[in-house]
Parts: structure tokens; sequence; C-alpha cells
């Protein structure tokens, strides 16, 4: 029986040297090589499959756009940045790794490896999925110890398929969510990157453009009117918002092993869209679930980070999220401005706001309140704090003389006795104590 192992592939430079690695090293007598398209550049195809070609490789190409553009639209409900930026090749890993998976299982393989270092986020994440199967997991890049030099090396001396060019400088993930860029002098904190490394976006100008965005339940389904696919959706918003310079992130991240890097992140739909769905979530929920909605969606970036986006806890929040967007359907209003898009309106018919009652043109709220009612509120409003500085400073001062005077008991002042002022507003000792003793 053949022995074999599908590999992720990229036909870039660490999955090639893979490639007579995972034979020589690791005894495999075929490689089946998996490339899946989460919204990557044509040219990556392209790359792959020549490379495949050149090592008499058979390819498969998996289409999974729409999945993956379904997570993301999942992030968006639950306002999902980490660290101040969208979640892009994390989400993309759980995807891309289902379905190598699959592919590993139809061709009958015995293992499944991919070409991550042993210092990064997506070995974790390619095998928090893998590892669910009975498949070899190998990753000969950080088993064997493997650095960029050696294998640019070993690719020169196998004669292997690699193409020079600014890929094997930056290490640079696209996917439809995102796009991002990492190493050389970028791995300098203090160096300030030029234009040449953004794609996506233009630089910020002084133009604008306003835009509307239609939701239902928290899914965006509409852009300008017009009706539009996930998948055509979010490539549509990175063109427009991308030109007028939105979503780029430099960002300090922390990653899952512990170690700080800085990456640069291109994003212009996974802003405008995460952008307009808290501005509309603004409107229709209450105080109560906005402020607990934020625990919750934290977690979900968490987890999502992680690559942990089919374990229970995901699906517990899951449906939380979908409770509270079942009233987040609306439009909103985006103005594209200074590398920025702002919500500048927001309608929806769910919305908890009543003009009326909010204005400073009308005499009463609403439902029988008047303004006056205000008035016992703002008297026991901040109340306890009140008290609390009174009596911290009755106590100040009671600890200084006693200090002094050696702890002679009969000239430490008291606090004020019952029926003598206090500096508590408007009230006395007597009727302070009478209060705390009605309630």
């Amino acid at each position: 029986m053949t022995d074999k192992v599908a590999l992720a592939f990229s036909g870039g430079l660490d999955t090639t040297v893979c490639v007579p690695l995972l034979k020589e090293e690791y005894g495999y007598d075929e490689v089946v090589a998996v490339t899946v398209d989460v919204g990557q550049p044509a040219d990556e195809f392209t790359e792959a499959q020549e490379t495949a070609d050149a090592l008499g490789l058979d390819i498969h190409v998996v289409d999974a756009k729409e999945e993956f553009a379904s997570l993301a639209l999942d992030a968006v409900r639950a306002n999902a940045t980490y660290q101040g930026y969208p979640l892009g090749t994390a989400l993309a890993r759980p995807v891309i790794a289902s379905a190598i998976l699959s592919i590993a299982e139809e061709e009958s393989c015995t293992g499944i490896a991919h070409g991550c270092t042993g210092k990064g986020n997506d070995q974790l994440r390619f095998e928090a999925v893998w590892r669910d199967s009975d498949l070899e997991v190998i990753a000969p890049v950080r088993e064997l110890g493997l650095t960029r030099e050696w294998e640019k090396e070993y690719a020169a001396e196998r004669d292997l398929p690699v193409e020079g060019g600014s890929g094997g400088d930056y290490s640079i993930d696209t996917n439809l969510w995102s796009r991002s860029v990492e190493g050389k002098e970028l791995e300098e904190p203090s160096h300030v990157p030029g234009e040449e490394i953004y794609e996506w976006t233009d630089a910020p100008g002084g133009e604008t453009e306003e835009i509307t965005i239609e939701f239902e339940q928290g899914y965006p389904v509409a852009l300008n009117g017009e009706a539009l696919a996930p998948v055509e959706l979010i490539e549509t918003l990175n063109d427009l918002a991308g030109s007028y310079g939105v979503g780029r992130t430099d960002a300090m991240e922390d990653r899952m092993l512990g170690l700080k890097v800085r990456e640069n992140y291109e994003h212009p739909a996974a802003t405008t869209l995460l952008d307009a769905h808290a501005g509309l979530e603004d409107l229709v929920l209450t105080k109560e679930e906005r402020s607990f909605k934020t625990t919750v969606d934290d977690e979900w970036a968490e987890k999502g980070y992680q690559g942990l986006v089919d374990g229970p806890l995901m699906g517990a929040l899951d449906a939380f999220i979908a409770e509270t967007n079942e009233r987040v359907t609306g439009t909103v209003t985006v103005r594209f401005e200074g590398g920025q898009a702002r919500v500048v309106g927001r309608e929806s018919p769910y919305a908890v706001y009543s003009a009326e009652a909010a204005s400073f043109n009308t005499e009463d709220v609403s439902g029988g309140i008047e303004q006056a009612d205000a008035t016992g509120v703002a008297k026991y409003h901040g109340f306890q704090e009140r008290l609390a500085n009174h009596t911290i400073e009755a106590a100040k001062q009671s600890e200084g003389v006693t200090a002094t005077d050696g702890g002679a008991a009969e000239d430490t002042p008291k606090r004020p006795a019952l029926g003598e002022e206090s500096p508590l507003s408007g009230t006395d000792v007597d009727e302070t104590a009478d209060e705390w003793e009605e309630q």
C-alpha cells in the first residue's frame, strides 16, 4: 500500500521544500498538494499550479470563498477584532484546514502536513482541526528546525522551482477579508513602512463619498440599494473603501505562543462593515444588551483568533449573538473620509430611540414622565460617594490627631454629633442617620 500525505500547498518556498522532505525524511511515497481558494489573487494559483507541475504533483484546488465569506460575516455580527484589527488570516485557517482534511480523506492519505514554523499561530489553527482525525500530522519546517536561509540553499541545491522577488523578503497572506504583510525591515517596530507594502489601499486623500449598507438580522445584504451576495459585497467594498485609504492597521500583535510581532494589515471591507454594524447595533440594542454583548464579542474574537471556531463555546456565543442580532435590521450611511469609514446616519424599525423624548425642545419625556421627576434622581445620584468621602476625611483627621498626641482619646476629634452641621449637601447628621435607617 502506498503511503500518501496531503500537503497544504501554496507553491511558495516553505511548502515547496516540504515536498522532497516528506519523501526523504518522513518516508512518504506520494505527496498530494492541496490549495484552498479563500480569495487570494489569481497569480497565486498560477504559481501553485506551475510549481506543482514542475514537482510532478497532482494538485487539488478547492473553492471555499463562500464558506469563508459566511464566517467573515458571522464575525461582523460579533464585532470581532483582535487587538484592534479585523480577523482575516485567523478565520481563514480553519476553513482551509477543513478543506484539506476532506481531500486527504478522499485520497486515502495516512498523513497531513503544513509548512508552518514553530513560531506562528497557523500551526495551531491547522492542527486544531486535523488532530480530530486519525491522520499523522506532520510539520517539517517546525520539526526539523528549518530557517528561511537553509530552505533557500536547499531549494538551490535541489533545483526546486522557487521564484525570487519580494515574496522571499516579506511574508504576505491575502484572502477575501484581509491582506497581511510581515518580515524584513517591518520586523523593526521603529521602521516606518513605505507605500510600497500596500496593494489594497491608497494613501488617504481629501476626497469623500457616502454609501448606504443594508443589514438584515446583523448580516449586510445590500450596498447602495443593490442586493449582493456575500463574496461580491466584500470584494466590491474592498475596492471602493480601499480607494479612500480605509482599512490599514500597523499592529504589535501578541501571538498565542507569547511572542510579540509586528504585522501590517489591509482590510477595507472588513473595517467598513464592522463600523457600520456597530453603528446599527448601538441604535437598536438596550444599554444592558450592548454592555453584555461586548463581553460575548471579545470572547468570540479570542476564539476566532485561536482558530477554534467549531467548539461548544462558540456555539453558545453564536446563539446569544443571533438572538440580539434579530433586531439589527436597517440601513447605515457610511462616509469614507480621511482613511476612515465613519458612520454618519442609521435607521431601523427596531430603534430603541425617541427623538421627541430626547429632544431639548419638548417639555416632557414620555409615558407621563416630566422633567421635574429627575430632581429626586439627581438628589440621590452620588449620595453614597459623598457620604464615603465625608467618612474618609473624618477618619483621616482622627488618625492625624491621634498620632500627634500619642493616642489621647479625649483630644481626638469626632465626626459631627447628631444634629450638628454635616458636610453633606444641605443635610444634617440627624437627617442622614434617619435616611440610612429607612433603607
